[in-house]
């Protein structure tokens, strides 16, 4: 019998018949034996339920747990298969591998009785990682605003795990979840990412797709690692272990929590906008003199040749700063609004705001990442005069408004530009705040409580985006994310199923220089090299980022190109899978000539190729000239009379760099130091 229940449970000993003969008798005996003891309902644990969807081909688990001695029946499709349940209460049956279809009713029968609802057979994908995994279809809609309303598909479902660390033992089960559907009652709440490639690879293999969303915003590599695996990296593990501590635990969150109301408590009470608890500067009728002109976007501290008098610069400095502007609104404006909402789009602003509209509060976020989208009621909207007040509270680092990011009030029929002068005036000066300590991503605590629990459960493959919180840590990134990649395969035991993953897209941390080269390209190199696991495959992301911010929008390439590589490892299509990858590269005189993988119908994508630096005998790259002959490129510079590196896309945001296949695929960065 297959058992996947390693990582999560101890060996199970079961018997598995199919219900006739002497198989039925004993099921007769079990029965009477678990009927004089005391009893408990079978139980199955959160994953197993109705509306999911099971793995084709493949034998599948179904489990749970009992009364010790137990007998349990599984039912499916003309399928009866029976069990007992073991000493610790716990049970499995294997069902046959089955044809992609459905829906079906499964039906699991001990003491009590569990009748499982609309379950389809097709292919069960695990999607994992961090934010860029998580980031769901409401927050990436802006970008698919035509496409997103019209998702109706009850052949794609999810199941999203819910976020719950754990350091001492890897859970058996979740604390909830359900599977839903890909309709517009919960589409919304889907991976963007998960759900393009869902939808990729339903529309090429025509079968039901499940994903399991167990992902999680901010988690580093080692969050995910087993403890077997982890006991290998004696700093991180260390660390795990130190959290096993229940009272540590509470202590570390009371004491973050106290400051953070201490900080925010103490602003309120400084902040010469808000008086007796109420908004005064937000008032329309406030006279805001005194009050100096800067422009939006723009940050605190930083001069910019556009900030020129009588615009002023913003004083660094954390604490809270206020924003107001009038905007004139016509008559003919304000009767075709008629009572629908405006939007207010206030680009991302760090790091919180609250912003109000004519006096009336409209919206505030809490941290910088999410973009600001604010419905305004019709009714606060007037013909002549209106003002748009915003108070940005910054509680460490740089703050202000996020540059070439959208700032407008949408009408309809109109759009009023908001970016340009607006007034401000300081409202408090306060220390930094010191950050919260992440408990959810200390090592072993995601696997723990996030994976653990779904091994069982048979899969198709897994697609990941993960790595920007790894990034300054490439030296240990390149052994650990192999290592996961290995140690879920055991966990699992089906082999070397395909494991899909993304490589970092490009940007640029807020406020710095956006050619910076950062520490991302050597996160992004670990990345590559990480496809000498076998059976992976990487999708290049470089293109399709937003220097500007962390989690751009545009997951339905980046979900796409995951997707091509499930249609050659896992379905084995004959596709172009992969963007050129760095192969080889020789010197010869000044040039160099550089060989690549998935390199058919290399192309400078919108102009000259672009991208290439080299380096001679004192390290310093330089920009190089570079055409594609062939399947090569060739790489020179007058400055560089003797190369002895080259690298290509070296920095966090490589935007110029544009080297392509045939297929469409972009290049992966990369860097050859021995020419």
């Amino acid at each position: 019998m297959i058992n996947r229940l390693s990582s999560s449970f101890e060996p199970v000993v079961t018997t598995t018949l199919a219900l006739s003969g002497i198989a039925a008798s004993v099921l007769a005996l079990c029965a009477s034996f678990a009927a004089s003891t005391a009893s408990a309902d079978v139980r199955l644990p959160k994953l197993v339920s109705s509306g999911m969807v099971l793995q084709r081909d493949m034998a599948v688990n179904v489990w749970g747990w009992a009364d010790p001695g137990e007998a349990v029946r599984v039912s499916i499709n003309k399928t009866e298969l029976f069990t007992v349940a073991n000493a610790a209460g716990e049970w499995t049956v294997t069902l046959p591998a089955m044809k992609a279809g459905g829906p079906f009713t499964v039906n699991v029968q001990g003491d009590n009785q569990i009748t499982l609802q609309d379950v389809l057979v097709g292919d069960v994908w695990l999607a994992s990682g961090q934010s860029n995994m998580e980031l769901t279809l409401s927050r990436a809609e802006p970008a698919f605003a035509d496409l997103v309303p019209k998702i109706n598909n009850t052949q794609i479902r999810q199941f999203e795990v819910p976020d719950h660390f754990n350091f001492k033992a890897p859970q058996k089960d979740l604390a909830h979840g359900s599977w839903k559907t890909a309709t517009q009652d919960n589409i919304r709440k889907f991976s963007a990412v998960a759900y393009f490639f869902a939808d990729n690879i339903h529309q090429s293999e025509k079968v039901p797709v499940g994903i399991i969303d167990a992902s999680l915003g901010g988690s580093p590599v080692e969050a995910w690692l087993s403890e077997e695996v982890l006991a290998n990296y004696s700093e991180p593990y260390a660390e795990a272990v130190k959290f096993r501590n229940d009272e540590l635990i509470e202590d570390i969150k009371a004491k973050d929590k106290a400051r953070a109301n201490s900080w925010y408590g103490s602003i309120y009470q400084k902040d010469s906008g808000i008086k007796d608890g109420k908004f005064i500067w937000a008032d329309p009728d406030f006279k805001a003199a005194g009050w100096q002109s800067t422009l939006i976007p723009s940050y605190w501290g930083v001069e910019d040749d556009s900030l020129k008098a009588p615009l002023s610069v913003v004083d660094a400095g954390e604490g809270s700063v206020w924003y107001r502007k009038t905007v004139h609104i016509t008559a003919e404006q304000i009767a075709a609004q008629g009572a629908d909402s405006a939007l207010l789009v206030m680009g991302t602003i760090v790091d919180a705001d609250e912003i109000f509209v004519n006096g009336e509060k409209v919206g505030n976020t809490t941290y910088m990442y999410p973009p600001r989208r604010y419905k305004v009621d019709s009714k606060l909207l007037k013909a002549g005069k209106n003002s748009i007040v915003v108070r940005v509270v910054n509680n460490s680092g740089l703050g202000g408004f996020i540059p070439d990011k959208e700032y407008a009030l949408h009408l309809k029929g109109s759009v009023l530009d908001l970016k340009g002068e607006w007034l401000f005036k300081r409202g408090s000066n306060m220390p930094a705040l010191a950050s919260q300590t992440f408990i959810r991503w200390k090592p072993m605590g995601l696997y723990n409580g996030l994976i653990a629990p779904l091994t069982p459960y048979a899969i198709k493959g897994v697609i990941w985006s993960q790595g920007e919180s790894n990034a300054g840590r490439a030296d240990t990134y390149v052994e650990r994310f192999p290592a996961l990649i290995n140690d879920w395969r055991k966990k699992w035991g089906q082999g070397d199923f395909p494991f899909l993953y993304t490589q970092l897209s490009n940007y640029v941390s807020p406020g710095d220089p956006r050619d910076i080269r950062g520490n991302w390209p050597e996160l992004r190199d670990a990345q590559l090299e990480t496809l000498k696991v076998p059976n992976t495959a990487m999708a290049v992301t470089i293109d399709v980022g937003e220097w500007n911010d962390i989690h751009p929008l545009d997951k339905k390439t980046v979900g796409d190109r995951l997707a091509l590589g499930a249609q050659k490892l896992a379905y084995g299509h004959n596709v172009e899978y992969s963007g050129p990858l760095y192969k080889s590269a020789k010197r010869k005189g000044s040039k160099v000539k550089i060989k690549f993988n998935h390199a058919k119908g290399l192309l400078a994508k919108g102009g000259e190729l672009a991208g290439f630096e080299l380096a001679g005998d004192d390290g310093q790259f330089v920009p190089a000239k570079a055409k594609v002959k062939g399947r090569t490129v060739i790489v020179w510079s007058d400055q560089v009379k003797k190369p002895k590196q080259v690298q290509y896309a070296w920095r966090n945001n490589p935007e110029h760099a544009n080297l392509y296949n045939k297929a469409g695929l972009p290049a992966s960065p990369f860097k050859a130091t021995k020419l």
